[in-house]
């Protein structure tokens, strides 16, 4: 019978082999159930450091928002001037006040404005300069130059407008005596001058452009929350 149906060691040594394997298969998975659980682990980390910057950032953002709402809202309705929650930017929307049509000298109202505005507004953001990256002051321009001009004439002839005056501005801003006293090296390193021409138009509620509102100006607010971020994520 052993030479029909073979010896039982040799059914035992199969037996053997067989509980070898299996040890080795449940070893093994307990090597990736433990990997799993790692990595599980890890992720959940990285998810709570990035809960923790989009946190961070949203309280910033309302925090400098707040601040300048708190020195300015007695001022925008006689400045035509809002501020957007948003993109953290205080805009001024009256054109007429801004420049004259197609110049880039400052009217006299505006200089006064700019006499009270900024120096405040440097105040404000003083409580907030570990996290700014840049303030920019932005020129914005109608798509509109002259009737007798195709679409890329107007662009680029109101681009050499939005960016003298933006220029304009900035230069007459570092001169007011109390800036140019206390915080020339500062607005020196963080306040940029950018002409946007029409390519950040205002719409209206149809669609079509507002001309009248998308000529302004604006002092923006970019915060370093890359930089933050990359320290919370890297440990």
């Amino acid at each position: 019978m052993n030479r029909v149906f073979g010896s039982s060691n040799k059914n035992a040594d199969g037996g053997d082999h067989w509980m070898s394997v299996s040890d080795l298969m449940a070893g093994l998975m307990m090597v990736f159930l433990f990997v799993s659980i790692s990595l599980m682990r890890d992720a959940m980390i990285e998810r709570d450091k990035i809960k923790e910057v989009a946190v961070t950032y949203q309280k910033n953002q309302q925090a400098i928002y707040n601040a300048l709402l708190d020195e300015f809202e007695q001022d925008l309705d006689q400045w035509g001037a809002e501020i957007d929650r948003d993109d953290l930017s205080f805009n001024f929307k009256s054109p007429d006040v801004l420049f004259a049509n197609g110049r880039s000298d400052l009217t006299a109202e505006f200089e006064v404005i700019l006499d009270d505005f900024f120096p405040r507004y440097l105040g404000v953001m003083e409580g907030f300069k570990s996290s700014i990256q840049e303030i920019r002051i932005e020129g914005h321009t109608s798509s509109r130059w002259n009737h007798g001009s195709s679409d890329e004439e107007a662009y680029f002839n109101n681009m050499r407008l939005s960016q003298s005056r933006t220029r304009a501005v900035l230069q007459y801003a570092v001169e007011i005596p109390s800036v140019r006293m206390n915080q020339y090296d500062w607005v020196k390193g963080h306040v940029a001058a950018v002409g946007y021409s029409s390519s950040k138009l205002v719409l209206k509620a149809d669609g079509t452009e507002d001309e009248n509102k998308s000529r302004r100006v604006s002092f923006r607010v970019l915060t370093n929350a890359d930089t933050q971020i990359r320290k919370i994520l890297g440990g």
